[in-house]
């Protein structure tokens, strides 16, 4: 088995092409061990130490690591564990069967069905052509509290707020779009140091992002590692690795200095034009 790797933009992050299919179809995300359990070879994955989060797609599979680790040592590990994976014959995704009920369980009860109907009319009408030039896909999976819940795969993470904005704009029933993987449970969030760092984010380094139509949106925290998501005008942003490491991180380790690691899991390669204006469509 040849394993070819690919560089990427964001240089914690390098693309692993095994030479078969990964996925049948769809992508998967895995921003740390904790939402791993569905997928035997991003376990496997990060077994290996320094890789922080995995992402999957139809024949690719895209590795983040520490800050701390070198490419160079780290890619033979990674190579020897996809070896290994495809070898033994293993799922790489589990099914999910809860899937089933997850529309109803995430929809208020009350909603008048003609929102929910006209939700995913824009989605079929707006969303999907947005992101037809894309490996991005946005599926709808409930609506609740005036927000609408989609499960953002691949370069359809990145662009949550034009999303948001466009839907906002054309339906006033729509307070705002919740990406799937947040509402999922994460003990890390709700630790003193993941409420500390999300009043950072919130208070004092989002408002001062905004003004370039950008957020940061905190993804998990995990140990000694916070996992933070760019958006808007800070996804794809040529200054935003440098924005996260010599700004962000270091207010945050200032703030909480259990923290050791901050990691950007956001695909700073997807779409074409990534920036993000308030106001515009």
């Amino acid at each position: 088995m040849f394993i070819q790797t690919e560089p990427t933009p964001n240089p914690d992050q390098m693309k692993f092409l095994p030479g078969q299919q990964v996925m049948p179809s769809g992508t998967a995300h895995f921003p740390n061990v904790t939402t791993s359990d569905r997928s035997p070879l991003a376990k496997r994955l990060f077994a290996v130490e320094g890789v922080t989060g995995v992402s999957l797609d139809g024949d690719s599979i895209t590795l983040s690591k520490a800050d701390d680790w070198d490419w160079q040592v780290l890619k033979t590990f990674a190579l020897a564990a996809i070896m290994n994976h495809f070898t033994t014959g293993e799922a790489v995704v589990l099914l999910e069967e809860e899937k089933v009920q997850t529309e109803a369980d995430l929809t208020d009860p009350d909603v008048d069905p003609e929102v929910i109907a006209n939700i995913k009319d824009l989605m079929e009408s707006h969303v999907r052509p947005a992101l037809a030039d894309t490996d991005g896909e946005a599926i709808y999976r409930g609506f609740k509290n005036g927000m609408v819940i989609m499960e953002l795969r691949g370069a359809a993470r990145d662009f949550r707020m034009n999303i948001e904005h466009m839907m906002r704009h054309y339906l006033h029933e729509i307070e705002g779009v919740v990406d799937f993987d947040d509402m999922t449970p994460k003990p890390g969030l709700d630790t003193e140091e993941g409420r500390a760092v999300k009043k950072l984010l919130d208070e004092h380094i989002n408002p001062q992002v905004a003004g370039h139509g950008g957020h940061i949106a905190l993804v998990d925290v995990a140990d000694d590692t916070v996992y933070l998501r760019l958006e808007g005008g800070c996804q794809g942003c040529g200054m935003a690795d440098v924005t996260l490491k010599q700004g962000v991180a270091t207010e945050i380790r200032a703030l909480v200095p259990s923290i050791v690691h901050v990691l950007d899991v956001t695909d700073h390669a997807g779409g074409s034009n990534p920036y993000y204006q308030q106001g515009k469509g």
